[in-house]
């Protein structure tokens, strides 16, 4: 437990003082490329604005993910179970998360001008919720006939089947995906941020220390997105270890 988070701290700041490294011996100006050391003061500067734009990003970053989580495992069950479905299914989604989401962005933010919350939420959503379907799918498609075979067998039901074996053996899947699709709705949820006229959100911030070449400022953003990013990965590995915990292996 200790070494979980040791070490992580222990990376973070070799990578901040490896940074702080670069930019001292190329000699770079702060409008060139912010060193470590110029962040405080923009945070400091813009605290409160930190803590506003911080907050909208996260919930519309979470609620985006919530409907991923919803819709995701809702076609990853109906792909699962029926092949017709997935056979039919699967080629319209991968063609859709192939589309650049950088394109989609715009398009969006023109058709709902004005909705900055719920164009965020659907970016945050569109972006994030393909892993989930296709881990659920790929869980569900993969379990062992005879494991079926010998519940139905005794007399067990569909549903008895789904949530004695099919539902345990999804578990592991369905949080590996739900990591990636982390930082995918943050993703989302920026670029929306950055394109939308009057955007709200770290996006929006970081937005306005570009148009005032306020380069601490801006990566000062993007430390602060890495630090959600962060913290919700660890909230869905605390996820995983509460439900799943039963299928990791001790690795030395």
């Amino acid at each position: 437990m200790i070494r979980r988070i040791v070490v992580p701290i222990v990376a973070t700041v070799v990578f901040l003082v490896l940074w702080e490294l670069l930019v001292w011996f190329n000699d770079w100006p702060n409008y060139l490329m912010a060193s470590p050391s110029d962040l405080p003061a923009a945070v400091t500067k813009y605290w409160n604005l930190f803590l506003i734009m911080g907050w909208q990003t996260l919930w519309r970053t979470v609620a985006g993910l919530l409907i991923a989580v919803l819709v995701g495992v809702a076609f990853g069950m109906i792909m699962g179970f029926w092949r017709t479905m997935r056979d039919a299914l699967y080629p319209l989604l991968v063609g859709f998360n192939a589309i650049p989401k950088a394109t989609v962005v715009p398009i969006v933010a023109l058709i709902f001008v004005g909705a900055h919350d719920f164009n965020a939420v659907m970016i945050a959503f569109m972006i994030s919720f393909f892993p989930i379907a296709v881990s659920v799918s790929i869980g569900l498609s993969t379990l062992e006939p005879e494991y079926r075979d010998i519940l139905r067998s005794l007399g067990a039901s569909r549903s008895t089947i789904f949530w004695k074996i099919a539902l345990p053996k999804t578990l592991p899947e369905f949080f590996g995906a739900l990591k990636v699709s982390v930082t995918l709705a943050f993703i989302g949820t920026n670029l929306m941020e950055i394109v939308s006229p009057h955007g709200r959100g770290l996006g929006a911030l970081f937005d306005s220390g570009k148009t005032n070449s306020d380069y601490p400022l801006m990566f000062a953003v993007l430390i602060a997105l890495a630090f959600l990013g962060i913290v919700l990965y660890y909230v869905v590995v605390v996820l995983e270890t509460i439900f799943a915990g039963w299928a990791e292996r001790e690795v030395n």
